[in-house]
């Protein structure tokens, strides 16, 4: 298969100006709309936009609920924002790389004159939503094939597991390597207010907890939460107008690998590298070049795959980067800043929308105590379903 050619042309013509976040947790009280109502206010405000000048929404599915979803897709935004001047609404979901997907359609809008301004959003309510039992059911085999594999037992846990079995196999990586992703992305929750896990956590913690799916324990596990954000989307030229430093678009990449887990050609690299090099090549940058990454951590194994695969370190290293603190505050390049899955909570198709919110923040200066100094580029990951997708997308506040 030929890769394509990076298409430089549309580097910076488009960019993030602003984001919105409520706090990762459990809302029995509250419903969904609440999350997305408040995530969008706060987003149109931060881009420093009036709410008519919105002409595109992009709502993304909320898994809880069949019924609410179709709400969504079927513009009840639009009216309880009271927006006035919107041209279209329109769903984008592939799992968890819809926040990518999301913003690369938004791009292309914007860069050929479609549309002038777009909001993104997501929200669910996979913690209060369903009840426990429910959401596990839900969310424990989604995007698995219910033909060839559900039968005989692959959920998400035994999914993570293989991976992880044979990374460790081909790499040396040990299980205190691994449980070092959890205590890096925790130490970055401990600084962010909207993450659920706050307490400290410790490698004896995490290699003392439950055993689930071998080599995997309980504190590698991703748990279900309620939540929301969003994003506003605008052409780069206006963008500087609005903000100091947007969160430009510089470059994309992705690669679609699978749907059956089985049918992945290599369970320990995915379509990452491809997709890596097709995102820097678009931006005019380099892996050196990044000062924040933001890495899809749903288990602790796919943000030590992809920090490699994209070529932020060599092969069978990125375990002790993050063992010996690299990627801690303070370290030499801060990853998962907002405490990821891991920490900060899985809620759905919103784990890779908190990292790219997480990565605009960054690039644009607004990410409060947790702010990378003299941060120019982040680099963010995202996947869908049984890690089917491979999609690298990079911001920055300037244009190389």
């Amino acid at each position: 298969m030929t890769e394509r050619r990076a298409v430089s042309s549309n580097r910076g013509k488009s960019a993030i100006v602003g984001v919105g976040e409520i706090p990762t947790g459990r809302y029995p009280d509250r419903g969904a709309i609440s999350f997305a109502l408040e995530a969008s206010r706060m987003a149109i405000a931060d881009a420093g936009i009036a709410k008519d000048e919105i002409d595109f929404v992009i709502p993304t599915t909320a898994v809880f609920s069949f019924q609410f979803s179709n709400e969504l897709t079927t513009c009840r935004l639009v009216e309880e924002l009271g927006l006035k001047n919107v041209s279209a609404n329109a769903n984008v979901f592939s799992g968890g790389s819809s926040s990518t997907n999301a913003l690369r359609m938004a791009s292309a809008l914007i860069e050929t004159g479609r549309a002038r301004n777009i909001l993104f959003v997501h929200c669910d309510k996979l913690g209060t939503g369903v009840s426990a039992q429910g959401g596990i059911d839900l969310f424990s085999t989604a995007g698995i094939s219910m033909e060839w594999e559900v039968p005989y037992g692959q959920h998400y846990s035994t999914v993570a597991a293989l991976a992880t079995q044979r990374y460790k196999f081909e790499t040396g990586t040990t299980d205190e390597q691994l449980s070092a992703v959890c205590v890096s992305n925790r130490k970055w929750a401990e600084l962010n207010p909207n993450a659920f896990f706050r307490k400290p956590l410790t490698l004896e913690e995490v290699m003392s907890s439950k055993m689930l799916s071998t080599p995997l324990r309980a504190k590698h596990s991703n748990m279900l939460f309620d939540g929301g954000a969003a994003f506003v989307v605008t052409s780069g030229e206006r963008a500087r107008d609005l903000t100091a430093k947007p969160a430009y678009v510089l470059g994309e990449g992705g690669v679609v690998t699978h749907f059956a887990y089985h049918q992945e050609p290599d369970l320990t690299r995915f379509g990452w590298a491809k997709a890596g090099r097709q995102a820097f090549a678009e931006a005019g940058i380099a892996p050196a070049d990044i000062d924040v990454a933001e890495i899809y951590d749903s288990y602790p194994i796919y943000q030590l795959i992809a920090f490699e695969e994209i070529g932020l370190c060599p092969r069978g290293e990125a375990g002790a980067m993050h063992l010996r603190g690299d990627t801690w505050p303070g370290g030499r390049l801060p990853t998962t800043t907002d405490g990821g899955m891991l920490s900060k909570g899985h809620i759905g198709a919103g784990g890779s929308v908190s990292l790219l919110v997480e990565a605009a923040r960054q690039v644009m200066g607004r990410a409060g105590p947790r702010q990378v100094p003299d941060c120019r580029f982040a680099v963010e990951t995202a996947v869908g379903g049984t890690y089917m997708d491979a999609q690298v997308t990079i911001l920055g506040n300037e244009i190389p």
